[in-house]
């Protein structure tokens, strides 16, 4: 980020360096006349913020939520922001205790080093207790910053009024919740500071950290997104629009930015990527999803609700996915005699036995007579201790299961023909109400690191996607065929 042109004096800046920001104006006129930044003030897409929303949500303590997320673009200056909001916080908060913790300890040292290079200048070298080092910082009015590295460890034990975390897309689930604990809200000179803790990310991936953070936004969490339209330079008017690498995005809104991020870096970044890579990393669109096992799911074209039905020309069938500590899942699904499927309910839950499953698959089946019920080949195998198998149990409750052998790839393969076939056709579709399918078909992936792996990661999307599996890989079974099937 290029410091703004400015003609303001040492003098001046050290003048104005203690005097505390009241109003957003005011804020504004502080970052770039006291550090010198210009912060971009203005969203340019529906459903983004400007960096600056994300500096008064940090600095003024107000608004019932204070968690929030940030998610920027490559580029998008969401560490040195991070870094101005520690500096805002150290100067004007006396006594408040500031962590930063990053993906890894290389990231965490970078907001610290932007952090440092304020600090140690001419405007507020004073202040500083003792001398800064590469993992702390304190000031004379008992405030204090550390670098933390990401372990858990390092994070039990804290207790601080603000954790600020940097590309916390590549953070452990562990590392996270221990996170979860670490703060406390406290008075820091005049101002009550409530405990809160900051993720500041790109999102890489839609089944990462960073989308399950986003999903909660609202009473968990605020969201902050920006992408390259909120902080791109304003563009030289000598330049053409015309076969401008950067047209379909920018439509010429860069004419009247005042953002920080070159053009022409912007242009030749694109130039050196895909289209999904720049979507997500970029536009802050929907992040790529090459990695996804179903990468044809589009919510706005399988999420639809079922509407009524006739019976008399479909059928209600099921799969079911066996589990105990890992939940159980069952969905039904309404087989049209067109060939197409809409899942229309589901039921998942872990800890309870195969005989309370029964009890709910018959008291959710209430004018869904099942014909079938699609398991696991795995579902014969005897039970240690009871001597008897789930399918079994399910069909002395009078249900027909079937069970086909085949390859998790094959199962794959065929559920992503419903989705979409090759001339377009969708035979696949699912009800609002399946909140767990929907979101296991959207973060069901292949292991990043392992390109050529054929096995998807079991990391909990797998059980609704094997539930459905089992559905559509025992859908071309005749419907007068034996109480089981198994092939």
């Amino acid at each position: 980020m290029d410091c703004c042109e400015s003609p303001t004096s040492t003098q001046v800046r050290r003048a104005l360096r203690l005097v505390r920001p009241r109003t957003p104006d005011e804020l504004h006129g502080y970052c770039r006349a006291v550090l010198g930044f210009d912060v971009p003030r203005q969203a340019h897409i529906e459903g983004h913020c400007a960096p600056f929303d994300y500096l008064c949500h940090a600095f003024f303590e107000t608004g019932g939520v204070r968690d929030c997320v940030v998610w920027a673009n490559r580029g998008g200056g969401k560490t040195r922001f991070g870094a101005i909001a520690t500096l805002l916080d150290l100067i004007f908060k006396p006594g408040i205790q500031v962590r930063i913790l990053g993906g890894s300890l290389e990231q965490s040292s970078r907001m610290h080093t932007y952090l440092r290079e304020m600090m140690e200048g001419d405007t507020f070298g004073d202040l500083l207790e003792g001398k800064a080092t590469g993992r702390h910082i304190q000031l004379t009015n008992g405030s204090r910053v550390e670098v933390q590295a990401q372990s858990e460890q390092s994070v039990r034990g804290l207790r601080v009024q603000k954790l600020r975390c940097d590309e916390v897309e590549l953070f452990t689930p562990e590392v996270w919740q221990a996170a979860q604990f670490v703060t406390r809200s406290a008075w820091c000179g005049d101002t009550f500071v409530r405990g809160c803790i900051e993720a500041l990310s790109t999102m890489h991936r839609p089944f990462g950290l960073m989308q399950e953070l986003v999903q909660q936004h609202g009473a968990v969490r605020r969201i902050f997104r920006w992408g390259l339209l909120e902080v791109i330079e304003r563009c030289d008017p000598v330049r053409p629009c015309e076969g401008c690498g950067l047209w379909e995005d920018c439509g010429a809104l860069a004419r009247t930015a005042r953002g920080f991020l070159r053009v022409d870096d912007a242009l030749m970044q694109k130039r050196r990527t895909g289209e999904p890579e720049w979507a997500a990393e970029m536009l802050c669109r929907a992040p790529s999803r090459s990695d996804c096992v179903y990468p044809q799911f589009d919510a706005a074209t399988h999420v639809q609700p079922l509407g009524s039905v006739d019976a008399a020309r479909g059928s209600w069938i099921a799969g079911m996915d066996f589990g105990f500590r890992s939940p159980t899942v069952v969905l039904w699904a309404y087989a049209a005699g067109d060939g197409s499927v809409h899942v229309a309910d589901e039921h998942v839950a872990s800890e309870l036995t195969i005989e309370q499953h029964i009890g709910v698959i018959r008291s959710r089946s209430a004018g869904r007579t099942l014909e079938w019920i699609g398991i696991d080949p795995a579902g014969f195998a005897r039970h240690e201790h009871s001597g008897t198998s789930s399918a079994a149990l399910l069909m002395r409750a009078g249900f027909t299961i079937r069970a086909r052998r085949s390859e998790v790839h094959a199962g794959i393969r065929a559920i992503g023909a419903m989705l979409r076939s090759a001339d377009g056709r969708v035979r696949l579709r699912i009800d609002p109400r399946c909140k767990r399918l929907i979101e296991s078909l959207q973060t069901y992936h292949y292991p990043p690191d392992r390109p050529r792996s054929l096995e998807p990661v079991k990391d909990g999307a797998d059980h609704a996607c094997d539930a459905l599996r089992y559905l559509v890989m025992n859908l071309d079974r005749q419907r007068s065929g034996p109480k089981v099937v198994t092939y």
